[in-house]
Parts: structure tokens; sequence; C-alpha cells
């Protein structure tokens, strides 16, 4: 899952819906606590590396993949994380009474105003995604080919097929969409299920 579905799946508390934007900024075990992670947050990174996994398993997620060309399979699972944001943007007001344009806004200021400090790594991050509304975006399809693009260039380390691979958006887009709609009713219930069995 990108940023926009952890938001959206990590709820209404502070702590858990940062730590859905932030999970991936945070890395190694949780236990003991690292340095600077206060235990809400923790909570917050663990679910979002739960819901993470829960997606690696489920077959409509896993069908999206399948339908990455053989070319760009090993980046697959980043491919199909940006699509499934464009499609949640695109049909937000099916998943959320809240505006999407508020919710992006109160996810901005929850993340500004956490008192602990956040990865260092993601700083420079969210300024960008806060000045560019990253989030809300994402519903257009030319913005996802774009951070695509620059993620092909600028976040993952070694040679990539990431590049270009907005094209692959349009070429299924239908499949895509329809597994969409099977895989985040089924996320969200699971995330809602962690939450309340740990008790918050």
């Amino acid at each position: 899952m990108n940023y926009l579905a952890h938001a959206l799946l990590a709820g209404d508390h502070p702590a858990d819906r940062i730590g859905g934007v932030i999970g991936d900024f945070v890395k190694g075990p949780l236990d003991p606590l690292p340095a600077g992670l206060g235990p809400g947050l923790a909570a917050g990174v663990m679910l979002h590396r739960r819901i993470d996994s829960f997606a690696d398993t489920h077959p409509a997620f896993l069908r999206s993949r399948g339908r990455v060309s053989a070319a760009r399979r090993r980046v697959g699972g980043v491919m199909v994380d940006m699509f499934y944001d464009h499609f949640l943007a695109r049909y937000w007001a099916q998943f959320s009474e809240q505006a999407l344009g508020d919710f992006t806004a109160d996810t901005y200021r929850m993340i500004a105003a956490h008192p602990e400090p956040l990865p260092p790594s993601f700083g420079p991050v969210f300024e960008r995604m806060r000045a560019h509304d990253w989030l809300a975006s994402y519903r257009d399809v030319a913005v996802v080919a774009l951070a695509l693009d620059r993620m092909a260039e600028f976040r993952l380390r070694r040679p990539n097929p990431l590049a270009g691979a907005g094209e692959e958006l349009l070429a299924g887009y239908a499949g895509l969409e329809a597994d969409f709609f099977e895989f985040l009713p089924d996320a969200l219930a699971f995330a809602g299920s962690v939450v309340r069995q740990r008790g918050g």
C-alpha cells in the first residue's frame, strides 16, 4: 500500500495515521523500541506492516501484480501500491464520508503537529508531500506516472525498470480497478480488526 491507502486504513487516531504514512521510513524491529520512537507511533508502524503483509497475500492484490508486464514484474508491488492509491483517490467518496481534500489536510496537520521526532529521512519527503498535496493528487493518472518516474530515478537505489510504468496503469485499467474494488473492503475490515484486537 502507498501513502493514501495507509492513511485511510490506519483510521482516525493520529499516531496510527502518522505511523501509516511513515511506516516505510522506520527500519528494523520495533521491540525494543528504536530510539526516538514512542509506543503510540510504534503501534501505528506495526499496523502499517501488518497491512502490507495482508496485501502481499490477498488474491486480488496478487492478481494485480500478475497484470504487470514481465519486464517490470520485480517492481510490481511498488506499481500496484501506486495504482491502488489512484483508484482510492478517484473513488474516495465510496470509502469515506470526509471529503478527500479535508482528509489530506487533516493528515498533514497531524504529522506537522506530532510532538515526537519523526524519521529524519521522512522530513524532506513530507515537505514535498504537503506542498504538492501528493495524497489527493494521485487521482490524476499523469501524476501517478510522474511519481513512478521520480521513484525510478531518486527513491530506488539500484537500476530498475520503473520509469514509464504509468503506461501499465492505462493498459490494464479495467482489471486493476476490479482488483482494487475486491481488495479494499477486505483491507478496511482487516485493519479495523487489528485495531480492535489491540484495544484501541
